[in-house]
């Protein structure tokens, strides 16, 4: 489904009811907003390891504008600001009250940046595996330089530098750094998501050449009035553990869960407890 808001159109597709039977009524479920991560990336590699969720709340996936199925436009319009507005313009245009948020890696930068600018909308946050500020990137620099190979280390300059050339180049920048993003990664048997995930690589070049680089929300966190859940992956190499506890301490009355066997992608390193977790803390919360 596609969404025409304010300068671009937006696709997003929903998973689960929101209204279902419960004996002699019909019980009402949050509805939440999965916020995909990269950026450069789309939202195709949840599914359908988050369906699980969808028993508990109604999924709505999207894609961030000019990034997998969404409309490509200029792209110093590919920016975190839009991000926000644009998921803003979407509660809108689907008619919605309060949502619960998750975002991933990049995704919880855009809903952590939402919660701060509308915490009036949201019934409770969930951020995982991401970072409050730019500083995410230096301690990613001395991680990648301490466990990674020369062959990692050279291609990470693309994206330290934003200079990826085309999609094939981003693409094989994942393929190597596998590795470090998740520690359950097995080169003989590569994830299928990645093969079905739309990459897009000017959108990922604006935001590490360009914006990520003075990203900093961590002053205004306190302005989060929401329930809210940290959670990070204890190998995380990129947005490392240390980030999501800064991010929980700022949160007033955030919990932090550190999954012990995970790396940067949780839902692939340890996907049930992920779910597990989510659940409980949206039931308890509820």
């Amino acid at each position: 489904m596609r969404a025409q808001i304010r300068d671009t159109e937006i696709y997003f597709d929903i998973e689960g009811a929101a209204l279902v039977p419960d004996g002699d009524r019909m019980q009402e479920k949050p509805i939440a907003f999965v916020i995909h991560g990269g950026p450069g990336a789309d939202h195709t590699s949840y599914k359908p390891t988050f369906s699980r969720l969808s028993q508990k709340l109604q999924l709505v996936y999207f894609d961030h504008r000019g990034q997998g199925r969404s409309a490509r436009g200029p792209k110093e319009t590919y920016t975190l600001e839009n991000n926000v507005e644009d998921m803003e313009a979407l509660r809108q245009y689907l008619g919605l009250e309060k949502i619960v948020i998750i975002g991933t890696s990049y995704g919880g930068m855009v809903a952590l940046s939402y919660a701060v600018r509308y915490p009036e909308n949201v019934q409770s946050l969930i951020v995982i595996a991401t970072a409050g500020s730019y500083r995410f990137l230096e301690l990613a620099k001395v991680n990648l330089a301490e466990k990674g190979t020369k062959e990692q280390q050279e291609i990470a300059k693309f994206l330290w530098d934003g200079k990826f050339e085309n999609e094939a180049q981003l693409k094989e920048y994942f393929q190597v750094m596998m590795p470090m993003y998740s520690i359950t990664y097995k080169p003989e048997t590569p994830g299928k998501s990645w093969s079905r995930t739309i990459l897009s690589p000017d959108a990922i070049n604006v935001a590490f050449g360009g914006f990520l680089r003075s990203y900093n929300v961590l002053d205004k966190l306190h302005k989060i009035t929401a329930p809210s859940l940290v959670i990070a992956g204890k190998h995380d190499w990129i947005c490392p553990p240390e980030l999501s506890s800064e991010i929980a301490t700022a949160i007033p009355n955030a919990d932090l869960r550190i999954f012990k066997n995970s790396g940067h992608l949780i839902r692939v390193d340890e996907p049930e407890a992920l779910l597990d977790t989510i659940i409980g803390f949206v039931v308890d919360k509820g």
